[in-house]
């Protein structure tokens, strides 16, 4: 016998269609939050598709130590490192306050790099690769963070900073670009300075996996300035102190001359006069003038020697500084910089 289909099951009731675009449209919301908070991150991928840095950048990048996120950084604005593209790129650096050799174009348009061939100066190309990305990373920041890392340069600036040299780049930021002081403080306090507060050592982490290194470059080649600076003012002061001694020994020079002929003048008259006497016990009493008198004049050419050799000395040290300036000079000539 034939048995009856069952006709009492239960089917699964389907989902509603608009439960389905609910799904749907929370997957594109969340889809489109995710790139809107790494935009940044998808920028920089899609920039760098294609860029390979030229052995000179990436050296800069390794010798300052600069971690994955600030290398990125500096990579994205495609740096530059040679003289006639930095003049052309940089036409307002001569303003440039502080020991860098660079510019940044905002909004991640190119970091420009000055080439620097003086051994002497190692360093300088590494320090400003630095102070240009920081520039780059600051203009990376968020208000909030922004605001955050501003507070914290700022207090840095008017109660911790002793350096004399930065405290007066500062000021001079102040009159030529009030605007930019802080911004400036942030790429100067992190390649610059040695030791600073643990928020901002804490803070400078992000950019630099051994900040210290950059901060002995800066230091070595500002040396050789400085050392050079010191060095003339010293000399200086020792001329100073030489042809004070050389004036005074010509005056007593002189005084003894006119001496010495009054001495003589009296010897002559004596010896008309016939007093033979008086006349020889005189002739010691002038030989011993014309004696401290030849001893003062060898003294005061010995006082001329070592002044003039001191004055050699101090303009060769002031011309290797007058090198190292146009070493740093932006000015390209066709064949003698």
């Amino acid at each position: 016998m034939q048995q009856l289909a069952n006709n009492n099951t239960i089917t699964q009731p389907k989902r509603p269609r608009r439960f389905l675009k609910t799904v749907v449209f929370l997957v594109w919301i969340l889809v489109l939050l995710l790139i809107f908070s790494n935009r940044q991150s998808i920028i920089d991928w899609w920039k760098l598709q294609n860029y390979s840095p030229p052995t000179a950048i990436s050296a800069l990048a390794t010798d300052s130590t600069m971690t994955d996120y600030s290398r990125r950084v500096f990579y994205v604005n495609q740096p530059t490192l040679d003289k006639e593209n930095f003049v052309k790129n940089c036409p307002n650096n001569r303003k440039e306050q502080s020991i860098v050799l660079g510019c940044y174009h905002s909004n991640q348009r190119g970091i420009f790099l000055q080439k620097v061939v003086d051994s002497r100066l190692y360093g300088v190309e590494q320090v400003t690769a630095a102070h240009e990305m920081l520039h780059a990373t600051y203009d990376r920041l968020s208000q909030s963070e922004r605001d955050r890392v501003d507070a914290m340069l700022e207090d840095y600036y008017k109660n911790q900073l002793k350096d004399e040299r930065i405290q007066k780049t500062i000021d001079a930021y102040k009159i030529t670009e009030p605007n930019d002081i802080v911004n400036e403080m942030h790429s100067i306090f992190g390649t610059e300075i040695r030791n600073l507060p643990p928020d901002l050592e804490q803070y400078y982490k992000k950019y630099f996996v051994d900040r210290s290194q950059v901060v002995a470059f800066a230091d070595k080649y500002q040396s050789e300035f400085s050392s050079r600076t010191a060095a003339v003012a010293q000399a200086d002061q020792q001329l100073a102190e030489l042809k004070a001694k050389i004036e005074s020994a010509n005056v007593d020079i002189d005084s003894k001359q006119v001496a010495i002929d009054n001495q003589r003048a009296q010897l002559v008259s004596l010896r008309e006069a016939d007093d033979i006497a008086t006349y020889n016990a005189s002739i010691p009493v002038y030989n011993n003038m014309v004696d401290s008198f030849n001893n003062r004049v060898r003294a005061l050419r010995a006082l001329i020697t070592e002044y003039n050799a001191l004055v050699e000395r101090r303009n060769a040290i002031a011309l290797e500084e007058n090198e190292l300036v146009k070493a740093l000079s932006s000015d390209v000539t066709p064949i003698n910089q």
